[in-house]
Protein backbone atom coordinates (compact mmCIF):
# COMPACT_ATOMS: atom_id res chain seq x y z
CA UNK A 1 0.00 0.00 0.00
CA UNK A 2 0.97 3.42 -0.11
CA UNK A 3 0.02 6.32 1.57
CA UNK A 4 -0.02 10.40 0.14
CA UNK A 5 -0.28 12.37 3.23
CA UNK A 6 0.18 15.96 4.19
CA UNK A 7 1.50 16.49 7.56
CA UNK A 8 -0.04 20.07 8.12
CA UNK A 9 -4.05 18.83 6.92
CA UNK A 10 -6.61 18.15 8.77
CA UNK A 11 -7.99 15.68 6.71
CA UNK A 12 -4.87 13.89 6.13
CA UNK A 13 -4.64 13.44 9.80
CA UNK A 14 -7.22 11.89 10.13
CA UNK A 15 -6.40 8.22 8.20
CA UNK A 16 -3.17 8.96 9.96
CA UNK A 17 -4.71 8.55 13.15
CA UNK A 18 -7.07 5.60 12.09
CA UNK A 19 -3.67 3.72 10.26
CA UNK A 20 -1.93 4.11 13.83
CA UNK A 21 -4.66 3.13 15.64
CA UNK A 22 -4.59 -0.18 13.61
CA UNK A 23 -0.96 -0.19 14.74
CA UNK A 24 -0.25 -0.53 10.52
CA UNK A 25 2.54 0.72 9.58
CA UNK A 26 2.71 2.37 5.28
CA UNK A 27 4.79 3.06 2.78
CA UNK A 28 4.28 7.49 2.90
CA UNK A 29 4.65 10.13 0.76
CA UNK A 30 3.99 13.65 1.85
CA UNK A 31 2.50 15.90 -0.82
CA UNK A 32 2.87 19.95 0.25
CA UNK A 33 -0.11 21.88 0.10
CA UNK A 34 1.55 24.70 1.04
CA UNK A 35 3.96 24.27 -1.68
CA UNK A 36 1.18 23.23 -3.99
CA UNK A 37 2.01 19.76 -4.65
CA UNK A 38 -1.45 18.72 -4.84
CA UNK A 39 -2.02 20.63 -8.14
CA UNK A 40 1.33 19.18 -9.47
CA UNK A 41 1.34 16.91 -12.64
CA UNK A 42 2.35 13.90 -10.52
CA UNK A 43 0.09 13.87 -8.23
CA UNK A 44 -3.38 14.81 -10.85
CA UNK A 45 -1.88 11.36 -12.28
CA UNK A 46 -2.80 9.85 -8.78
CA UNK A 47 -6.17 11.77 -7.71
CA UNK A 48 -7.42 14.15 -10.45
CA UNK A 49 -9.69 15.97 -7.54
CA UNK A 50 -6.39 17.51 -6.18
CA UNK A 51 -7.03 16.63 -2.63
CA UNK A 52 -5.52 14.24 0.09
CA UNK A 53 -5.10 11.87 1.42
CA UNK A 54 -5.25 9.15 -0.95
CA UNK A 55 -4.60 5.28 0.03
CA UNK A 56 -3.30 3.41 -3.57
CA UNK A 57 -4.14 -0.33 -1.78
CA UNK A 58 -2.26 -3.44 -2.96
CA UNK A 59 -4.41 -4.56 -5.55
CA UNK A 60 -3.98 -0.83 -7.32
CA UNK A 61 -7.34 0.80 -6.04
CA UNK A 62 -7.15 4.22 -5.53
CA UNK A 63 -9.13 5.32 -2.44
CA UNK A 64 -9.72 9.26 -2.18
CA UNK A 65 -12.37 9.59 1.11
CA UNK A 66 -11.52 9.29 4.83
CA UNK A 67 -14.36 6.84 4.78
CA UNK A 68 -13.38 4.68 2.00
CA UNK A 69 -9.75 4.79 3.37
CA UNK A 70 -11.10 3.70 6.86
CA UNK A 71 -13.88 1.42 5.17
CA UNK A 72 -11.16 -0.38 3.33
CA UNK A 73 -8.75 -0.77 6.42
CA UNK A 74 -11.36 -1.92 8.34
CA UNK A 75 -12.30 -4.69 6.18
CA UNK A 76 -9.01 -5.70 5.89
CA UNK A 77 -7.63 -5.51 9.92
CA UNK A 78 -10.54 -5.61 11.59
CA UNK A 79 -8.69 -5.12 14.92
CA UNK A 80 -9.45 -3.59 16.74
CA UNK A 81 -12.63 -2.58 15.50
CA UNK A 82 -13.12 1.59 14.76
CA UNK A 83 -16.34 1.64 12.95
CA UNK A 84 -18.77 -0.21 15.28
CA UNK A 85 -18.70 -3.83 16.85
CA UNK A 86 -22.75 -4.79 16.02
CA UNK A 87 -25.29 -3.05 13.71
CA UNK A 88 -26.44 -0.06 16.56
CA UNK A 89 -22.66 0.99 16.83
CA UNK A 90 -22.05 0.61 13.00
CA UNK A 91 -24.56 2.83 12.31
CA UNK A 92 -24.00 5.50 15.08
CA UNK A 93 -20.40 5.59 14.12
CA UNK A 94 -21.44 6.14 10.46
CA UNK A 95 -24.18 9.06 11.82
CA UNK A 96 -21.94 10.71 13.95
CA UNK A 97 -18.94 10.80 11.60
CA UNK A 98 -21.18 12.35 9.03
CA UNK A 99 -22.31 15.11 11.61
CA UNK A 100 -18.82 15.47 12.30
CA UNK A 101 -17.49 15.97 8.51
CA UNK A 102 -20.40 18.72 7.79
CA UNK A 103 -21.25 20.22 11.04
CA UNK A 104 -17.93 20.41 12.25
CA UNK A 105 -15.03 20.06 9.34
CA UNK A 106 -17.24 21.98 6.89
CA UNK A 107 -17.89 24.80 8.96
CA UNK A 108 -13.95 24.86 9.88
CA UNK A 109 -13.29 25.01 6.12
CA UNK A 110 -16.03 27.61 5.26
CA UNK A 111 -14.79 30.19 7.98
CA UNK A 112 -11.07 29.49 6.98
CA UNK A 113 -11.17 29.50 3.29
CA UNK A 114 -13.24 32.31 2.57
CA UNK A 115 -11.17 34.55 5.03
CA UNK A 116 -7.69 33.49 4.98
CA UNK A 117 -5.39 35.62 2.65
CA UNK A 118 -3.30 33.00 1.50
CA UNK A 119 -6.68 30.90 0.44
CA UNK A 120 -7.71 33.49 -2.01
CA UNK A 121 -9.51 32.45 -4.74
CA UNK A 122 -9.22 28.53 -3.15
CA UNK A 123 -12.61 28.56 -1.87
CA UNK A 124 -12.96 25.02 -2.17
CA UNK A 125 -9.99 22.15 -2.33
CA UNK A 126 -9.12 20.61 -5.51
CA UNK A 127 -8.87 22.02 -9.14
CA UNK A 128 -10.33 24.55 -9.62
CA UNK A 129 -9.84 28.25 -8.85
CA UNK A 130 -12.97 29.60 -6.68
CA UNK A 131 -13.13 32.98 -5.20
CA UNK A 132 -13.72 34.20 -1.64
CA UNK A 133 -17.28 34.73 0.04
CA UNK A 134 -16.88 36.62 3.30
CA UNK A 135 -20.05 36.11 4.45
CA UNK A 136 -19.65 32.12 4.31
CA UNK A 137 -16.62 32.84 6.75
CA UNK A 138 -19.38 34.08 9.01
CA UNK A 139 -21.84 31.72 8.64
CA UNK A 140 -18.70 29.21 8.85
CA UNK A 141 -17.55 30.86 12.65
CA UNK A 142 -21.25 30.64 13.77
CA UNK A 143 -21.12 27.14 12.48
CA UNK A 144 -18.53 25.79 14.41
CA UNK A 145 -20.09 26.91 17.89
CA UNK A 146 -23.32 24.95 17.28
CA UNK A 147 -21.03 22.09 16.73
CA UNK A 148 -19.05 22.40 19.67
CA UNK A 149 -22.43 22.54 21.95
CA UNK A 150 -23.91 19.87 19.65
CA UNK A 151 -20.59 17.39 20.61
CA UNK A 152 -21.17 18.94 24.55
CA UNK A 153 -24.54 17.62 24.83
CA UNK A 154 -23.80 14.34 22.93
CA UNK A 155 -20.81 13.82 25.54
CA UNK A 156 -23.12 14.29 28.36
CA UNK A 157 -24.63 11.28 27.60
CA UNK A 158 -22.31 8.74 26.07
CA UNK A 159 -18.47 8.33 26.80
CA UNK A 160 -17.40 8.70 23.20
CA UNK A 161 -19.48 10.43 20.35
CA UNK A 162 -20.94 6.73 18.80
CA UNK A 163 -21.08 4.85 22.63
CA UNK A 164 -18.99 3.58 25.23
CA UNK A 165 -16.59 2.67 22.27
CA UNK A 166 -13.37 4.91 20.60
CA UNK A 167 -14.36 5.02 16.76
CA UNK A 168 -13.69 6.44 13.25
CA UNK A 169 -15.94 9.51 14.69
CA UNK A 170 -13.99 10.32 17.54
CA UNK A 171 -10.96 11.10 15.09
CA UNK A 172 -13.31 13.01 12.56
CA UNK A 173 -14.21 15.22 15.63
CA UNK A 174 -11.06 15.54 17.52
CA UNK A 175 -9.46 16.24 14.30
CA UNK A 176 -11.60 19.18 12.99
CA UNK A 177 -12.12 20.22 16.60
CA UNK A 178 -8.35 20.65 16.87
CA UNK A 179 -7.89 22.55 14.09
CA UNK A 180 -10.64 25.29 14.49
CA UNK A 181 -7.71 27.00 15.87
CA UNK A 182 -6.88 28.25 12.78
CA UNK A 183 -10.10 30.46 12.83
CA UNK A 184 -9.34 30.97 16.63
CA UNK A 185 -12.33 28.88 17.35
CA UNK A 186 -11.58 26.88 20.95
CA UNK A 187 -14.12 24.64 23.24
CA UNK A 188 -15.95 26.85 25.32
CA UNK A 189 -15.13 27.04 28.87
CA UNK A 190 -17.98 25.19 30.77
CA UNK A 191 -17.74 22.36 27.75
CA UNK A 192 -16.20 20.17 30.53
CA UNK A 193 -17.31 16.69 28.75
CA UNK A 194 -16.05 17.83 25.65
CA UNK A 195 -12.50 19.10 27.27
CA UNK A 196 -12.42 15.59 28.96
CA UNK A 197 -12.97 13.69 25.79
CA UNK A 198 -10.34 16.02 24.49
CA UNK A 199 -7.93 15.73 26.07
CA UNK A 200 -7.91 12.07 26.44
CA UNK A 201 -8.19 11.52 22.60
CA UNK A 202 -4.77 13.87 22.98
CA UNK A 203 -2.97 11.56 25.02
CA UNK A 204 -3.35 9.07 22.26
CA UNK A 205 0.19 8.05 20.53
CA UNK A 206 -1.88 8.47 17.46
CA UNK A 207 -2.65 12.17 17.88
CA UNK A 208 0.72 13.12 18.32
CA UNK A 209 1.26 11.70 14.70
Amino acid sequence: MLFYDCATAPSPRRARMFIAEKGLQIDTRQISIAEGEQLSADFLAVNPRATVPVLVTDEGTTLTENVAIATYLEARFPEPPLMGRNADEKGLVAMWNAISEHQGGMAVAEALRNSHPAMKDRALPGPLNLPQIPELAQRGHARVAAFFNLVEERLGHSRHLAGDNFTLADITAFVFIDFARVIRARIPEGNNDTRAWFDSIAARPSASL
